[in-house]
């Protein structure tokens, strides 16, 4: 397996279980308070509007040619990272 598939599988697998925490932030949403749902609702949106950046990234890094491989990179780690920076921070909002 070449580095290319490798990051990719890397990323897929993680974008996947970011999904799956978004999903459970979602589902203790329903269990708070009015206020809180309102500021919580907002988070989770500004979350799975940074998880559709990364996939749409995802299909950019599928399709990317050689040359253009290390720009396409970069530009998904970034994203991951504020990806991972927000859910984190969710995640305590959370509690």
């Amino acid at each position: 397996m070449g580095i290319k598939d490798a990051y990719k599988q890397k990323m897929a697998a993680q974008l996947k279980e970011w999904g799956a925490q978004i999903d459970l932030l979602e589902a203790k949403l329903e269990n708070a308070g009015a206020d809180m749902n309102i500021k919580r609702t907002e988070l989770l949106n500004e979350l799975r509007a940074k998880q559709r950046a990364a996939s749409e990234k995802m299909k950019e890094l599928e399709k990317a040619s050689e040359e253009a491989w290390e720009h396409a990179k970069e530009t998904a780690d970034k994203i991951w990272d504020d990806l991972k920076a927000a859910l984190a921070d969710a995640r305590s909002k959370f509690k």
